[in-house]
């Protein structure tokens, strides 16, 4: 159920819902929440627009990815099942810090990173029949000091390479992070508390009362 399809099944449209994503780790954040999905990933252009705050990026990203596979679904919007999206940002300051195209890049974002506070902006939203609904989860991270010999032996471990901010806080990175203020599966990619507010208003079972019929 939590591998990406490239079609959306029967099954799933009685499900009510689809993950418009790839990653697992948002799969299995939904899947604490009792949810029953499918997955679709989204084919959408990340590159930010100049003058962007990370919450707008991330913002308009959700939107979008959501967008996209409720197009590509095609059904009419009576019919077809609910789409959720997310997109996730590290920020320092107002700079955004994407996924590092490689090692240098990884090293130099952890030096950045070490011993300062960043904030980890989600973007959440909801597409259910012809209403949208949107959140937003802002978390601050603050990291102790990160050795250069360290930050190389983090990314020896693979955790890095496709991760914002060239960090995973529910991984190995998750040693770095010396106070954490807000949210952390918000952190971690879907905010649960903001994506069962927008699950519940849309009238799709999710909670703890169906994760016990599970």
């Amino acid at each position: 159920m939590s591998a990406p399809s490239p079609h959306i099944s029967a099954a799933a449209k009685a499900m009510l819902l689809v993950l418009a994503s790839a990653s697992p780790r948002r799969s299995a954040l939904l899947r604490q929440l009792g949810a029953r999905f499918d997955t679709r990933a989204a084919d959408v252009d990340e590159t930010p627009v100049d003058g962007e705050s990370p919450e707008t990026l991330v913002a308009r990203l959700a939107a979008a990815k959501a967008r996209a596979v409720a197009a590509a679904i095609g059904a009419d919007p009576g019919d077809a099942p609910a789409v959720l999206a997310a997109d996730t940002v590290v920020a320092v300051d107002d700079e955004v810090l994407g996924k590092p195209a490689g090692r240098a890049e990884a090293l130099a974002m952890l030096a950045q990173l070490s011993g300062r506070t960043h904030r980890v902006c989600t973007g959440v939203c909801l597409i259910a029949g012809d209403v949208e609904r949107e959140a937003l989860s802002v978390s601050q991270v603050r990291f102790r000091d990160i050795g250069p010999d360290e930050a190389a032996a983090y990314w020896a471990t693979g955790e890095p390479a496709d991760k914002a901010g060239g960090y995973a806080i529910q991984g190995l990175g998750g040693t770095f992070a010396a106070h954490v203020e807000g949210s952390w599966s918000g952190i971690v990619g879907l905010p649960l508390v903001e994506t069962r507010a927008l699950l519940r208003a849309a009238g799709i079972p999710c909670g703890l009362e169906y994760v016990q019929r599970a």
